[in-house]
C-alpha cells in the first residue's frame, strides 16, 4: 500500500524529475519549476503611483486600484508534480529559506496547504502550483528545474463532533472554499 509520495502529472511525463530532500535530515522536499517562467516585479509604475497616492492621503480612482492589484497579484508556477498521502495528512508548501533573501521571491500567504483529496482531482490531475510574488526591484526569470519552494508532509488533527460541510472535492486549485 502506498502511503505518501510524488508522481509526475501526464503533461510533464518524462520531462521533469520527482522532488527530493537535499540531505537525509531535511524536512522538506525541494519543489522545482516545471517550465521557464518570468515573475514580474511588483514595483511597476502603476502600483507605485497608487502607493504614493495612498501614502499622501489622496483619492485613488477605481481603475488605478484595479491596475495596481493586477501588478501585485501572485503568479502560479507549475511544478508538474502531484502528491499522494494518507487521508489524515497534508502537504505543507513553504518558502525555501534562500528565496526571499537571494531572489526576492515569497509565497504571499506564507504557506500553502495541499489536502489529500487534491490528488488526481478531475480539474487539473492534482498538479501542484506554487504561488509566488516577486518583491525584488526587477523581474525574475525562473528556469525549468529551479527550486521554488519546499513541501513537507504533515499529519493533522480534527475536533470532536466535527461537522463536515462536503464529502468530496469537486475541483482543483482553491476549490474547497465556498
Amino acid at each position: 500500500m502506498k502511503t505518501r509520495g510524488f508522481e509526475i502529472v501526464t503533461k510533464y511525463a518524462g520531462k521533469i524529475d520527482l522532488p527530493v530532500r537535499s540531505t537525509t535530515t531535511s524536512a522538506g522536499y525541494d519543489l522545482a519549476a516545471a517550465e521557464d517562467f518570468t515573475l514580474p516585479s511588483i514595483w511597476k509604475s502603476g502600483f507605485l503611483k497608487v502607493l504614493w497616492l495612498i501614502r499622501h492621503r489622496e483619492s485613488v480612482a477605481e481603475e488605478e486600484l484595479v491596475q495596481a492589484n493586477k501588478i501585485l497579484k501572485p503568479y502560479l508556477i507549475p511544478t508538474g508534480i502531484k502528491a499522494y498521502m494518507l487521508d489524515n495528512e497534508f502537504l505543507l508548501l513553504a518558502n525555501r529559506s534562500s528565496s526571499p533573501l537571494k531572489r526576492g521571491l515569497i509565497l504571499p500567504n506564507g504557506i500553502g496547504v495541499i489536502d489529500s483529496d487534491y490528488y488526481n482531482n478531475k480539474k487539473n490531475e492534482g498538479e501542484i502550483f506554487i504561488q509566488i510574488i516577486n518583491f525584488s526591484l526587477k523581474d525574475q526569470i525562473v528556469k525549468k528545474g529551479d527550486r521554488i519552494g519546499q513541501g513537507i508532509f504533515m499529519p493533522y488533527l480534527t475536533v470532536d463532533n466535527e461537522k463536515v460541510t462536503a464529502t468530496k472535492r469537486i475541483g482543483g486549485f482553491g476549490s474547497s472554499g465556498k
